[in-house]
């Protein structure tokens, strides 16, 4: 598996813990920005990371930003992407096993990196139990 991760200068420092873990786990990522807390506009970088994941290039993604909210938003916006905004394992477990969700989105300024971090590797580990499920998912794309 591959994955993307990105943040706004909100979710900056969430990223880079993220990323900690994400080396822990062994799991292979891209950095996709942005590298420092200067302000850029979140709808440019949750753009970028889901063209990507459209385009093949990662399997699933993770966008993070002040709440959260702002990068699933824009991430809902192109056909093909489903993001959840999880703040708890439970709704991380859901949102794959039951949504196919391929972006998590997390807020930077409204969890901390320790609960984070368990969201993310069950997100990560958690597959899509289609059945009944799967025709709901094709419902979301037409």
């Amino acid at each position: 598996m591959k994955i993307g991760i990105a943040s706004d200068h909100g979710g900056y420092e969430l990223k880079e813990e993220l990323k900690k873990t994400l080396t822990e786990l062994r799991i292979d990522f891209d950095d996709c920005g942005v590298y420092d807390e200067t302000s850029v506009d979140y709808p440019e970088i949750a753009r970028k990371l889901c063209q990507a994941i459209l385009d093949k290039k990662y399997d699933r993604g993770i966008l993070l930003c002040g709440t959260g909210i702002g990068v699933s938003i824009v991430a809902n916006r192109l056909k093909g992407i489903r993001a959840a905004v999880c703040n708890d394992v439970f709704s991380a477990v859901m949102s794959r096993e039951h949504n196919d969700a391929n972006v998590l989105c997390m807020g930077g300024r409204v969890i901390g990196s320790g609960v984070a971090s368990m969201i993310m590797e069950k997100w990560l580990c958690t597959e899509f139990a289609a059945g009944r499920h799967a025709r709901r998912v094709c419902m979301i794309d037409e």
